[in-house]
């Protein structure tokens, strides 16, 4: 068996203009499609990541928050690789994205840092 590349990642979302707002208008993602699912009264929205990924943002009512610590089992956190740690953490200050201090992977020595989506999710930037 061989898997090829990620497809896509799903998160569930509180607040539909703010998932937009902080995907599309902050990070510079685009939507691919947008639904409304009356028979789930929920709303799925598509965003281009690059050619072959997408991230698909399920806008639910009434779901319990994140928890923050201590980490339950799941998905940890959403990592995007970039060619700059240092300005990425610059543009997403401007947007005012707070970001953890910068720092070096302990086993690749690459820099990295952490920022979170409106629904508390830890995103990672890693060079």
């Amino acid at each position: 068996m061989t898997l090829d590349s990620i497809h896509h990642i799903a998160i569930i979302c509180s607040d539909k203009d703010r998932a937009v707002d902080f995907y599309c208008n902050k990070l510079g993602l685009s939507v691919v499609r947008e639904n409304y699912r009356p028979e789930r009264d929920d709303w799925k929205i598509d965003l281009r990541v690059n050619e072959t990924t997408e991230l698909e943002l399920f806008v639910m009512k009434d779901h319990p928050e994140r928890l923050s610590g201590p980490e339950a089992y799941g998905l940890r956190h959403l990592a995007f690789r970039v060619g700059s740690v240092d300005a990425v953490v610059a543009e997403l200050e401007t947007k005012g994205i707070p970001c953890e201090p910068v720092r070096r992977d302990t086993f690749t020595v690459e820099k990295m840092t952490f920022f979170r989506d409106p629904d508390g999710l830890p995103i990672e930037i890693h060079e």
